[in-house]
């Protein structure tokens, strides 16, 4: 099969070079286009030139085939790939929006054919074919949610625009949170997916590495699960920056050009973008800032597991997980006892409690 498209692609290449031959002796007014022209009468030196121009371009298709045959497998792999990801909704908006851009390139090249010049408007109304279907597909695919919703939630999608777009990052797609914390309703605006950690997902569900493989296809799952569920407007941003190769700075530069808000749960993440004075949700935040609150002077019943890092300190775990670090409580390692807290500490890392043991 590889041989026979090699074989083709050298017609091909003969076909383009005679085409190239023809254009250029019978279209193309040249510099001493009159003194070429009185050989091309003779009908052996025509065909000649036909010959060795053929023979010549196409074997060139014929050395550079592989090269062509791998890069043309390799893009009809990316759609396929690509396609099987996609919601039969943006398909079919896809499709679409590809018919309206190629309705308006129609329009354009009536126009375009007008202009009285060689080859020129031939030029032009491919590139405009090109240009108008590209656009109309990416248009269908990533306006499809306000184009379906539109009409039936007009209002709240102006409700909706009003609201900062709220771009997710890798870590909090795989985290799953978000996607319960959005149905709850606290979180409004548009939810922006950059096609980029998409990209990072895919790759860790392709990794080798089992817990990581596990990750990743989580996180497309959620995703899914939040394009499926979600009544708010779940967007595939596919611009990208193609100068920079780490995703977390591409999340930055992305927030900023849209205005947005950047939702992570990335603790370094969230510390680079608080230099920026950019706003942030941070998941483990909120996590944190909605756990039951424990007042100095509260009495707590907590089992002491292991000892602390200070001497003397033992370390207890509430039912959320919240850290208790207990004074002189190393030699209850293993008993529960009654506990005073005397303090508390929070961070983005998470909230720490500090008690004594009751007298």
């Amino acid at each position: 099969m590889r041989k026979l498209l090699r074989v083709l692609i050298a017609l091909v290449g003969v076909g383009i070079g005679c085409g190239i031959v023809a254009l250029i002796l019978f279209t193309v007014r040249f510099p001493g286009y009159d003194y070429v022209m009185q050989y091309t009468t003779d009908s052996i030196a025509l065909v000649a030139i036909y010959v060795v121009a053929g023979f010549l371009f196409g074997l060139i298709s014929f050395i550079f085939s592989p090269a062509i045959i791998d890069g043309i497998g390799a893009f009809f792999r990316k759609i396929e790939t690509r396609l099987t990801e996609m919601p039969a909704l943006d398909i079919l908006f896809g499709v679409l929006g590809l018919m309206l851009g190629l309705v308006l390139a129609f329009l354009l090249s009536l126009i375009i054919g007008m202009i009285q010049l060689p080859v020129l408007p031939q030029i032009l109304t491919l590139i405009a074919y090109v240009v108008c279907g590209y656009y109309g597909a990416y248009v269908g695919v990533t306006r499809r949610a306000e184009l379906v919703e539109g009409t039936r939630r007009g209002q709240q999608n102006s409700a909706l625009d009003g609201a900062s777009p709220k771009v997710l990052d890798t870590s909090v797609i795989i985290d799953g949170r978000i996607f319960d914390i959005c149905k709850t309703g606290f979180v409004e605006g548009r939810l922006i997916i950059p096609a980029f950690v998409l990209k990072e997902l895919r790759h860790i569900a392709d990794s080798a590495d089992a817990m990581k493989r596990s990750r990743g296809r989580r996180g497309l799952d959620i995703i899914k699960n939040m394009q499926e569920e979600l009544q708010q407007t779940v967007v595939i941003e596919e611009r990208d920056y193609d100068d920079v190769d780490e995703v977390d700075v591409k999340l930055l530069r992305l927030a900023i050009d849209l205005e947005g808000v950047l939702v992570t749960n990335d603790y370094n993440l969230n510390k680079v973008a608080a230099v920026q004075n950019m706003r942030v949700l941070n998941i483990n935040d909120l996590a944190n800032v909605v756990k039951p609150i424990l007042l100095p002077g509260e009495e707590i019943q907590l089992a002491i597991v292991r000892e602390g890092k200070e001497a003397g300190q033992g370390v207890g775990y509430l039912d959320d997980g919240t850290m208790v670090i207990v004074e002189n409580g190393k030699k209850h390692i293993g008993d529960t006892c009654e506990l005073v807290v005397t303090s508390a500490l929070q961070t983005s890392a998470g909230r720490m409690i500090f008690a004594k043991l009751k007298n």
